[in-house]
């Protein structure tokens, strides 16, 4: 009798599925943790971009297709007129005029401001008493409402009776016009500007500087370095980033200089002849004094045209400055 040898089959593995399982769900528990990892951070960060989107997106594009058309307050859009408004601005000399007044009043402002923002930030790292009060207090005037702050100086600097001129003709020296002039009423303006913006430009270079390592300063020190050679030769340099910051927003802000100007008289036209009306106000006197949304448009793009170009030549210049100075 022949024995056939039979071949047996080995029993299945029954923990091979449970085993496939764990390793797709720990394959999967992985992929969620790296997606995690990588789109968490921009998560955190997308309620700005959509209250961005809502409120600053939409109506910079808005504002461009209303530049292109007709459009007026009571009628509301009319016909397209593709870039009729812009050549009808670039073609009045009152925008011109409104440049000039802006670049002028912008530059009054916007040096003086950094420069005695680092000052008076030097002089509140020194060890003042009180210094908890006197940090305070530079932010005060930033607190105030500009509206407010433009009324007080309307009446300092008015061309009669006004505080300013009371001590130049005590000093035995002619008043100012004010309102007259036009180098005089930017200057007037500016000191608005820099009175709010001041303390709260001193209080970012105060953290930077809280932010450079006192090693420095005592390395400095055992050199030789006097407190007016260390500011210039220890602070200065390691505030670079911080002064391009500062020099960036001051630009955005200092071109859209509005309420200063605007209250500075009672008409708010900027003066009879138009000496201190900037851009903003030209803005405001085609928008709702002509009623011509479309001309008033074009005028917020060109204006937002230039503060781009200005910002970013503002911080190409100052990178510039700061790499030259790292390489030294």
């Amino acid at each position: 009798m022949a024995v056939t040898d039979r071949v047996q089959t080995p029993p299945p593995d029954t923990n091979q599925r449970p085993r496939t399982t764990h390793v797709k769900r720990l394959a999967f528990s992985q992929k969620v943790s790296t997606w995690d990892v990588k789109l968490s951070p921009y998560l955190y960060i997308s309620p700005f971009f959509l209250l961005f989107a809502i409120t600053g997106l939409f109506p910079l594009l808005y504002t461009a297709w209303v530049s292109l058309h007709e459009w007026n307050l009571i009628g509301g859009q009319g016909a397209f007129t593709g870039f009729e408004n812009f050549q009808f601005v670039l073609s009045q000399p009152f925008f011109w005029n409104a440049v000039g007044n802006t670049f002028s009043i912008f530059l009054l402002s916007s040096v003086p401001q950094v420069v005695l923002a680092i000052a008076i930030a030097a002089v509140l790292d020194a060890n003042l008493r009180a210094r908890t009060f006197w940090r305070m207090g530079v932010l005060v005037p930033f607190v105030v409402a500009p509206v407010a702050v433009g009324l007080i100086f309307n009446n300092l600097f008015a061309d009669q009776a006004g505080l300013f001129n009371e001590m130049l003709t005590g000093l035995g020296l002619e008043p100012v016009r004010w309102h007259a002039d036009s180098l005089a009423s930017h200057a007037a303006i500016a000191t608005m500007v820099n009175f709010r913006w001041t303390g709260y430009n001193a209080l970012i270079f105060l953290a930077a500087m809280q932010a450079v390592p006192r090693d420095v300063y005592e390395a400095a020190t055992i050199d030789g370095a006097g407190r007016l050679r260390q500011f210039f030769s220890v602070t200065v340099p390691m505030l670079r980033p911080t002064i391009i910051f500062v020099v960036i927003t001051a630009t955005i802000g200092g071109l859209q200089i509005f309420d200063e100007a605007r209250v500075f008289d009672q008409a708010g036209l900027g003066g009879a002849d138009r000496q201190w009306q900037t851009l903003t106000m030209y803005i405001w006197e085609l928008g709702w004094g002509q009623r011509n949304f479309g001309r008033a448009s074009a005028v917020a793009w060109l204006l937002f045209l230039i503060i781009i170009i200005i910002a970013m030549a503002n911080f190409l210049i100052t990178r510039r400055i700061a790499t030259q100075g790292g390489r030294r």
